[in-house]
């Protein structure tokens, strides 16, 4: 690297990003922590293939920050391209663990593919967005957008790995933020309001109610003198009283029982805490137990003793809560969201739309990680799977958003470059 592009680089993210993994590697060194171990360097404990990871993700910073900016626009096809074959290619090369066929294994090196997706959608949405033709009002352009987008997805869902495809809707927000209109947004989040609903109650009694309220809005709207057009207003409707009723179909035909399990219990459906429900009682116990200033490291009780099922990958902030207490826990979340922040704000500055998109791209999956990640081991949203980036172990993970983060610091080094 010259010494201009050192100078340009975005120091203080950058020093976000090296403190959150350091931090995470501390925690995953606490979850497998026995006597004898002899350090952070044991390959044959979770910490020392870590340590391997984030070595991998240094030497790989050297030629994405040196690379120039233009390189990942110009192939961004081709990489999308490569990215489907690699997942199309578990089907017959991939190992199935817990259920799913969604990694690559190579000299006892585990790759899963879904994870550098998220990278390679990305930069073929900023070059789609970009093109001449570019126009989100326009919705066969909008549905070329969202094509690209369910792809990856549906590949991800036939593994099945339903935790990666829920991170993949923050790539809503990036469509929104390049015009896509807002009354979509609005339906879209009506439909999950509705989803989760039709769980609790009768899918009759929904749509009564759907009924009356749109009678109601009608009736209101067209006396303050603003005419509804009637077939314009049945039309969303009439689809929200089908969905009511395909609820059942999609809950019980598509999700799987452990999927089924987890959202009767987060709705209280259910009370299982020995069962399903287990992890994320002793999640709560765990996190609960720290206190404000946590139990000190290597002194966690529910950790030392493994009562935390996968601790150190999708429950790691468990760890957190029981050893740093409430400042550690608070630490993370306020570092993660300052972290997005910058992302964000370094995107608004962009003189390049490709370059902004990826940007928000990078900010959107990462908070979508960030918050369903808490969200599960608080027990708020149910259990499916997802890493908390840069502190969960898991190489794949780790590289692929280190990765996000090495191209995203490259563009905003070089934001006012051709």
């Amino acid at each position: 690297m010259n010494n201009s592009l050192f100078q340009r680089i975005d120091w203080v993210t950058l020093l976000i990003y090296l403190s959150l993994v350091i931090f995470g590697m501390f925690n995953i060194y606490s979850t497998s922590y026995e006597e004898g171990h002899t350090g952070f360097l044991d390959l044959n404990i979770p910490i020392g293939k870590q340590v391997l990871f984030f070595g991998g993700c240094l030497l790989l910073a050297i030629p994405i920050l040196a690379s120039k900016a233009t390189f990942f626009e110009q192939f961004s096809y081709l990489i999308y391209f490569v990215s489907l074959l690699t997942l199309l290619g578990l089907f017959l090369f991939g190992k199935t663990i817990s259920g799913a066929t969604s990694w690559y294994v190579l000299g006892g090196i585990s790759i899963q593919p879904s994870e550098f997706a998220k990278i390679t959608t990305a930069l073929v949405l900023g070059a789609l967005l970009t093109s001449i033709q570019a126009n989100l009002k326009n919705w066969g352009f909008t549905l070329k957008s969202i094509l690209l987008i369910l792809l990856p997805v549906v590949l991800i869902i036939l593994q099945p790995d339903p935790g990666s495809v829920v991170v993949f809707a923050g790539f809503a927000f990036v469509l929104f933020r390049e015009g896509l209109t807002m009354k979509l947004l609005y339906f879209s989040v009506g439909l999950l309001v509705l989803f989760l609903f039709t769980l609790l109650f009768d899918p009759y009694r929904i749509s009564i109610a759907i009924l009356l309220l749109a009678i109601l809005v009608f009736f209101l709207l067209n006396k303050s003198n603003f005419k509804i057009r009637i077939v314009s207003f049945l039309f969303p409707l009439l689809v929200a009283i089908g969905f009511t009723f395909s609820v059942d179909f999609i809950f019980n035909s598509i999700f799987e029982q452990r999927h089924r399990d987890r959202f009767n219990i987060i709705l209280g459906i259910e009370s299982d805490t020995q069962g399903v429900g287990y992890n994320t009682n002793q999640s709560k116990i765990a996190i609960g137990s720290g206190g404000l200033t946590g139990k000190g490291f290597l002194k966690g009780t529910q950790t030392k003793g493994k009562f935390v099922p996968e601790q150190h990958t999708d429950y790691i902030f468990s760890t957190i809560g029981e050893e740093w207490g409430f400042l550690g826990s608070a630490f993370v979340i306020l570092m993660m969201g300052f972290l997005i922040y910058r992302i964000i704000a370094s995107a608004e500055k962009q003189h390049h739309q490709f370059r902004r998109i990826f940007s928000y791209s990078f900010a959107s999956l990462l908070f979508m990680h960030f918050f369903v990640n808490i969200g599960m081991t608080l027990g708020l949203v149910p259990t499916v799977g997802i890493p908390l980036p840069f502190i969960s172990y898991g190489g794949s993970n780790l590289v692929a958003f280190s990765i996000f983060m090495f191209i995203h610091l490259n563009f905003d080094a070089n934001r006012l470059s051709d």
